[in-house]
């Protein structure tokens, strides 16, 4: 970077299968910035998130994933978090200084998003009621790192994008 300014940072947050992956991707192309998914550099790192749960627990998964938060809020870019992230008060503390956008979804149109499975967090009889449960568990956290929300239920993820860069353009 010029002038030793910060690298600019914006991070998504939301429940599982809310779209932080593939509109935190469209959001970094047209910011022409790198994308990092701190759930996938945790998998490359430590293996599985399935596998970490079973191997070690939640509060295992939760300090490498601080640390993958971290380390990508210094490197800088388009940031997305897991949807568990927000319980950790470190983490939520790490985001204290940046701009976080939540990505919000209804029940309703989460429910083919979440169809593909792979999620342990999720497993059961009824997954749409087990999502609804957690996303209303984290809510409160979502809403206290949020700088803005968007609801990604019903509309294109490209315009979902395009709207997300225009409020961070007006940010600076």
């Amino acid at each position: 970077m010029t002038n030793g300014a910060e690298p600019l940072t914006l991070v998504l947050v939301g429940p599982m299968a809310a779209g932080k992956t593939s509109i935190g991707r469209r959001v970094a192309r047209t910011l022409e910035l790198p994308f990092i998914d701190t759930d996938k550099r945790v998998v490359s790192e430590h293996g599985s998130i399935p596998s970490i749960f079973e191997s070690h627990g939640e509060g295992h998964f939760r300090a490498l994933e601080r640390s993958a938060v971290a380390r990508a809020l210094d490197e800088g870019g388009v940031i997305s978090l897991g949807g568990g992230a927000v319980t950790d008060a470190g983490t939520r503390e790490l985001l204290r200084e940046h701009p976080v956008v939540f990505l919000t979804v209804s029940p309703a149109a989460v429910a083919d998003r979440i169809a593909t499975g792979g999620r342990p967090l999720l497993d059961g009889d009824d997954p749409v009621v087990r999502w609804t449960q957690i996303f209303e568990e984290r809510r409160g956290w979502y809403d206290e790192v949020a700088s803005v929300t968007f609801d990604t239920s019903r509309r294109p993820m490209q315009r979902i994008a395009e709207d997300i860069v225009a409020w961070r353009r007006d940010q600076e």
